[in-house]
């Protein structure tokens, strides 16, 4: 009995927690490009675990394929954080 009490309040703990994974992950990054220097500033999804450091590893290669060197990460963030910052990246919104 003790047993399928911990295995109870181990699943609800589970299924409270997922929600939260499922919103959805975005960083704002600034990325640039050489001759001539082109900079940007832009906002993208994150499918991995949402931390700076994963998100650049994620974001690197993306932004690399069109020809663009990641310059960092600004932030990590949930759907909250997005209308705040779509005007600031324009059409590097949701682009990469």
């Amino acid at each position: 009995m003790k047993h399928a009490r911990l295995f109870t309040a181990a699943a609800l703990t589970l299924m409270l927690a997922l929600p939260a994974q499922a919103a959805g992950c975005f960083a704002d990054y600034k990325a640039k490009q050489d001759n001539p220097l082109r900079l940007h500033y832009g906002v993208a999804q994150i499918n991995g675990p949402c931390d700076a450091r994963s998100a650049a590893a994620e974001l690197a290669p993306r932004l690399a394929a069109q020809g663009w060197t990641l310059l960092n990460v600004v932030s990590v963030f949930g759907e909250d954080g997005l209308a705040s910052r779509k005007d600031s990246a324009g059409p590097n919104y949701l682009r990469f």
